[in-house]
């Protein structure tokens, strides 16, 4: 029983969690990088320098005035668990996480950004119980589209096989660019969701895997060529969520042919979105993460301390 911290500072959001072990309760403080109006993103350099400016503030907001004793500190090293994954923005959050777990002579734990957010949606969900069996994670974001095949292990608590993906774009790079076509800011999930939900117009949607894997670019080239002929922003908006819901079932479709009607897991930012939620959930079942856990954000790293901390007994 304890307080776990874990930090997570990726490409998108400054974010810190603390899990208290002995009520099950998460609390966390995070804030969006800030972009420039009109662009989609930032270069690393930029987001290392936000990072270093916001941490301060996202952990005071977190922790207040109270000293805390650690009993472990977790924090994202790397997007994803393969080799070579790297981003610069993550040393940040090391550099943190190394001086409270050394000030709290607590252990200090490194996970993947990818597995804080599978992690976080099965907290959300309730169903810590999957890290025990095989299941399958989807991750849609804006850094990463991809099916993964999770299994129990001793170290990382879970080890994350990529099965499925995206062979040029990935899905919050596109609702972003179409975003950006449409004048909203970024991020602009959640303002393109609020259009699309203002137009009832159901669309012919035509999806085409290549195995598991789908293509994406052409989503935003359609869009941008209905806007260029006079489509309403809305419609616009709808045409473009509808594909890449349309995307996800047919990648768990497929997924689950290969594999079997084994537990399904969404996460990530894109998987916030009601109308994928909605109408994945009509058609396939699975478990989501909540909409305030589906984006970037270090309760799941957090969590994964904790459960690093408690060995082989949880995983």
């Amino acid at each position: 029983m304890g307080l776990f911290l874990g930090i997570d500072t990726s490409n998108y959001t400054t974010s810190t969690a603390l899990y208290d072990s002995s009520n099950d309760t998460v609390t966390h403080s995070r804030k969006l990088l800030p972009v420039r109006e009109g662009e989609l993103g930032l270069r690393q350099s930029d987001a290392v320098f936000a990072h270093v400016k916001q941490l301060p503030e996202v952990i005071n907001s977190l922790l207040g005035d109270k000293q805390y004793k650690f009993d472990g500190v977790g924090y994202s090293a790397r997007p994803r668990d393969v080799e070579g994954s790297y981003m610069p923005c993550f040393l940040v959050g090391e550099m943190l996480a190394k001086v409270l777990a050394n000030q709290s002579s607590a252990p200090l734990y490194d996970f993947s950004h990818q597995a804080g957010h599978v992690a976080a949606a099965l907290y959300s969900a309730n169903r810590l119980d999957l890290l025990r069996r095989e299941f399958v994670a989807f991750h849609f974001s804006g850094g990463t589209t991809e099916g993964l095949l999770v299994r129990p292990h001793r170290e990382r608590i879970m080890e994350l096989q990529q099965i499925s993906g995206t062979l040029d774009l990935n899905a919050g790079q596109v609702v972003d660019r179409v975003g950006g076509m449409l004048g909203l800011a970024f991020p602009a999930g959640k303002e393109l969701e609020k259009l699309a939900l203002t137009c009832e117009t159901d669309f012919p949607i035509r999806i085409k895997l290549k195995g598991m894997n789908c293509c994406l670019s052409g989503v935003e080239n359609q869009c941008r060529d209905m806007l260029a002929k006079g489509a309403k922003k809305n419609e616009v908006a709808k045409y473009c969520l509808d594909t890449i819901c349309a995307t996800v079932q047919a990648m768990s479709e497929a997924v689950m042919l290969e594999s079997g009607d084994i537990p399904r897991v969404y996460a990530g930012g894109v998987t916030s979105n009601s109308l994928i939620r909605s109408r994945v959930s009509q058609w396939l079942g699975g478990v989501f993460a909540t909409p305030e856990l589906s984006s970037d954000n270090a309760v799941g790293v957090a969590l994964l301390a904790y459960l690093k901390a408690q060995g082989s007994r949880l995983c």
